[in-house]
């Protein structure tokens, strides 16, 4: 069964012009009264818009211009303010006169002249809310950096009073509450100017470091994960990912953010002495040397670093790497005793005797009783170590000499002809004058020899003692007079 199809009207092409002009649908919008109302607030809107940002950008050129030209047009560059802020006045944007002496009390903090700002922020704290508001936070950051945590709470709420919706103001306040202790009041107010402010990195930065202190690990990641989406090449927002991947015991991350520290700012002496730390303790010496002694060559003062390095030489055996490092430590602390000691130490390991030399200081500077034995061991050993050295000194000519003299004894054979015979002749006149004999000398192949021996002196007097036996006592004093013995229990 066919249904009905019920087809349009047949519609002539001059029918669908032919009303046209006489309809205008404009006529019937500025006809029709509430469209034309609401046509008219869109114009007002728009015109409102255009004159808010007009009025931003020339309040930008304004108070771009006064920042570049007040340090030069006058003596000084607060002359130059209160010449722009009494121009300012005189014109319709009135209202900047506060802001451009609010700018002269930053440049007065960035001068460090803390008195000239204060004074200049104290005044404007009597104007409106606005102002009011933005003078009492900047009091309050001064007195937080001062220390001064009661002043900074007390201007802290004096800000937040002024204007609730002011993130700064919500920001310092949360400061002084975590100066004090009370770390969620502290999350609660940086949540608030992050409410009032999404872009307010301050305040972002706080509640990470809030969240670390109450051991919120991850929701510390969390806030510092976002703003290293917002500051890319923050050194300490990289820092803070680290240090949160090393209180999670996570040290493989720690490295890879410390390394991305360290590619940001490459002579930081903490951050690389912290990468040689996480290193020491994976086991990795050879890196942790590395990022060591590269924090002591760019600040050759961190006491941590010289004692690791100290004891990484004694751990390898050079004594006099070690040596180096003790002595500068012991000229940073000159109070501490341990210092010397493993200088004293390590001469002793490394078998020389200087170690009575800092026995001999310690003692005197202590004012013990041992000083005056200390040094007399060490003056008994300084003459000793004088003789061996001329000894060796000695033995060296010697054999120098018996050298020339063979290879003078290698000479012709008239030199060696005459000095035979001069020799001979010698020998035998001393013989012949020998006691106890009128003999002539005869050769000892034609009469037997003797060789039996009687003392002249007699058996009853003691002969005098070679030098054998005072070799042998000095070298055992070298051996034992150095032990451990010698220092101070």
């Amino acid at each position: 069964m066919m249904q009905n199809v019920h087809l349009a009207p047949e519609i002539d092409e001059d029918d669908l012009y032919s009303g046209y002009n006489d309809y205008n649908p404009i006529y019937d919008i500025e006809d029709d009264p509430h469209t034309n109302l609401v046509t008219e607030a869109i114009k007002n809107d728009h015109l409102r818009q255009m004159e808010r940002e007009r009025k931003a950008m020339a309040e930008k050129y304004i108070m771009t211009s006064a920042k570049l030209i007040a340090p030069v047009i006058e003596t000084s560059f607060a002359a130059g303010y209160d010449w722009c802020v009494e121009v300012v006045k005189a014109s319709q944007y009135v209202e900047l006169a506060n802001d451009l002496e609010i700018n002269k009390a930053v440049t007065y903090l960035r001068q460090k002249d803390y008195n000239q700002a204060v004074e200049i922020l104290k005044m404007l704290e009597k104007k409106d809310s606005r102002v009011k508001s933005a003078a009492a936070t900047n009091l309050s950051a001064l007195y937080y950096m001062g220390k001064d945590f009661a002043q900074a709470s007390s201007y802290a709420d004096i800000a937040v009073n002024s204007d609730r919706y002011n993130p700064a103001a919500l920001t310092n306040k949360g400061n002084t509450v975590f100066a004090n202790g009370d770390y969620e009041k502290a999350a609660e107010f940086y949540k608030e100017a992050l409410r009032n402010d999404s872009s307010c990195t301050e305040a972002l930065y706080n509640i990470g470091l809030t969240y670390e202190k109450l051991n919120r690990l991850d929701e510390a990641l969390d806030c510092f994960l976002k703003l290293h989406a917002i500051l890319r090449n923050s050194a300490e927002v990289l820092y803070q990912i680290a240090n949160i991947y090393e209180l999670m015991e996570n040290p493989s991350q720690a490295i890879e953010w410390l390394m991305q520290v360290v590619s940001v700012v490459p002579t930081d002496p903490q951050v690389l002495s912290k990468l040689g730390e996480l290193y020491d303790h994976e086991g990795d010496k050879s890196q942790a040397f590395q990022y060591y002694y590269e924090s002591y060559r760019y600040f050759p003062c961190n006491i941590e670093v010289i004692e690791w390095l100290g004891a990484y030489y004694i751990d390898t055996q050079f004594w006099e790497k070690a040596i180096q490092y003790f002595e500068r430590a012991s000229l940073i602390q000159p109070t501490q005793v341990k210092w010397q000691l493993m200088v004293a130490s390590c001469f002793r390991r490394s078998g020389k005797c200087f170690s009575l030399r800092f026995l001999v200081r310690l003692c005197t500077d202590l004012g013990l009783k041992d000083a005056q034995e200390y040094a007399r061991k060490l003056k008994r050993l300084e003459k000793m170590k004088e003789i061996r050295e001329q000894r060796i000194k000695s033995g060296r000519d010697g054999s120098g000499g018996s050298r020339g003299k063979r290879e003078g004894s290698a000479s012709g054979d008239s030199g060696q002809n005459y000095s035979a015979s001069s020799k001979g002749e010698r020998l035998s006149a001393r013989l012949r004058a020998l006691p106890g004999t009128n003999e002539p000398y005869e050769s000892s192949s034609n009469k037997e020899i003797d060789a039996s021996y009687v003392d002249p002196l007699g058996p009853q007097i003691e002969r005098p003692k070679t030098a054998a036996k005072k070799r042998i006592d000095e070298d055992d004093f070298a051996d034992e007079e150095l032990g451990d013995d010698l220092l101070p229990e």
